[in-house]
C-alpha cells in the first residue's frame, strides 16, 4: 500500500527547476530520498506539503489529495525541517503545551513516554539542546499525535556518528510499528544502515526510484589501469582519475563492452560517479 504519491510536481525559479517529480512511498518503509546539495530535495519536500506553491502536479496522501483534505492529512503525517533553529528561547514544555493544540489525537501518555525515551528535558530551552536533542524532540512531537508518515529533511546533517546511530535506531523501531519514514539525506552510510529503498535527484529530476539492493545490483565499477578508449567509453559512467590509473560505473548489462576490471558497486560510489556525469 502506498501512503504518498507524488505526480508531475514542478516547480520553476530562477535558474532551477524541479522537474516533473513523480514517485511513491510505500508503507512502513524508510525510504532515503539523496541527491548532493542542490539538486532539489528540500524544494520537493515543501512543494509535497505546499509550503512553496508548485507550478503544477499533484500529491495524494493515504490516497487523498492534498490540495482537498489539508487539514486532516496533516494530522497523519509529522514534517520535521533541516536545521531546527526555530523557538530557540522557548523551553520544550511551552512549545509542547501549543502544539498539541492543534491536534484532536493527540496522546499525553505517548509524549511522556517518548520524553523519557529520548531522554528530554522539559525544561530545557531548544538553544541549549544538542543538534541530536532537537531532532529526537521534533520527532516526539511528531509521534505523540500519531503520526503514520514522517517526512524529515536531513534529520542527520551536523549530527556526530553516536547521535546519527541513535536516531536511526528510532528509525528503525518506528518501521517496525508500522510507521513509514521518508529522509532526505547527503549521507550515504546512513541509507545503508536503515533504508529499505532510494529516491535520487539530480537537477531536479527523478533518476532513480529503486530498492537499495536492486539499485545497485544495476550497476558495475570498472577500474582501468589506463585511460579507456574511446569505443569504451561510451559505456562508461562519471570517468574519475585515481591514484592509479581510472575508475568509472557502467550499466551491469554492459560488462562485457569493457576491458578493465570489474567489481559490485555500492551506493556511493554509484552516486559519486553519476554526479560526475557530464562534468
Amino acid at each position: 500500500m502506498n501512503v504518498l504519491k507524488a505526480e508531475g510536481l514542478t516547480k520553476r525559479y530562477s535558474g532551477f527547476t524541479l522537474d516533473n517529480a513523480s514517485f511513491e512511498l510505500q508503507k512502513g518503509k524508510i525510504t532515503g530520498f539523496i541527491g548532493r546539495n542542490g539538486a532539489g530535495k528540500t524544494t520537493t519536500l515543501k512543494s509535497m506539503l505546499n509550503i512553496v506553491h508548485p507550478d503544477s502536479g499533484k500529491v495524494y496522501f493515504f490516497g487523498k489529495e492534498f490540495a482537498e483534505a489539508e487539514m486532516e492529512i496533516k494530522r497523519r503525517i509529522g514534517f520535521v525541517a533541516g536545521g531546527f533553529n526555530y523557538f530557540l528561547l522557548k523551553k520544550l514544555k511551552a512549545i509542547t503545551s501549543v502544539v498539541k493544540n492543534f491536534y484532536p489525537d493527540w496522546d499525553d501518555n505517548a509524549y511522556r513516554e517518548y520524553i523519557r525515551l529520548f531522554g528530554l528535558d522539559e525544561n530545557k530551552r531548544v538553544a541549549m539542546l544538542s543538534a541530536g536533542m532537537k531532532v529526537k524532540y521534533f520527532l516526539a512531537l511528531a509521534l505523540s499525535h500519531r503520526a503514520e508518515l514522517l517526512i524529515l529533511d536531513e534529520p542527520t546533517s551536523g549530527l556526530d556518528p553516536v547521535s546519527r546511530d541513535e536516531i536511526l535506531d528510532i528509525f528503525l523501531s518506528l518501521a517496525a510499528e508500522g510507521k513509514t519514514i521518508f529522509f532526505s539525506t547527503h549521507i550515504i552510510s546512513d541509507l545503508k544502515r536503515c533504508a529499505d529503498r532510494i529516491i535520487y535527484i539530480k537537477n531536479g529530476k527523478i533518476i532513480a526510484d529503486d530498492d537499495v539492493e536492486n539499485f545497485e545490483a544495476g550497476y558495475r565499477l570498472v577500474y582501468f589501469d589506463t585511460e579507456p578508449a574511446e569505443l569504451e567509453k561510451e559505456f562508461i559512467i562519471g570517468l574519475r582519475k585515481e591514484r592509479k590509473g581510472f575508475s568509472g560505473l557502467i550499466k551491469a548489462e554492459n560488462a562485457q563492452y569493457v576491458s578493465g576490471t570489474i567489481e559490485a558497486a555500492d551506493l556511493e560510489n554509484i552516486m559519486l560517479h553519476i554526479e560526475r556525469e557530464g562534468v
